[in-house]
């Protein structure tokens, strides 16, 4: 892997190393084509805090918008993004799985 591969990979787990992003991008994956004020209803957030979040992905280039009358729709760029998820969890849920209590 190049060196400039190795870095855009990096800023892409960076922008995705968040749980409030995780939490918006699963219930963007859940929601199909949502504003914001959906997905602020979805995590719990206030609307303010939801659009800075969505505002990074978006000029991360995970993200795109379309508006639709007052309101800004959310949808991903390209399916890698829900697909990395889904990996991740699996990853995590077989980390989980043969984790060995430590001794004590």
């Amino acid at each position: 892997m190049s060196q400039e591969n190795a870095e855009e990979l990096m800023r892409i787990f960076r922008v995705l190393a968040s749980d409030t992003r995780l939490r918006l991008l699963h219930a963007l994956l859940l929601k199909g084509d949502p504003c914001m004020g959906d997905l602020a209803d979805a995590v719990g957030m206030k609307p303010q805090a939801v659009s800075n979040q969505l505002r990074k992905l978006v000029n991360m280039g995970v993200l795109s918008t379309r508006r639709h009358g007052n309101h800004i729709h959310y949808r991903f760029v390209d399916a890698c993004i829900p697909k990395l998820m889904y990996h991740g969890l699996c990853i995590s849920e077989e980390a989980r799985a043969h984790a060995h209590p430590s001794a004590s």
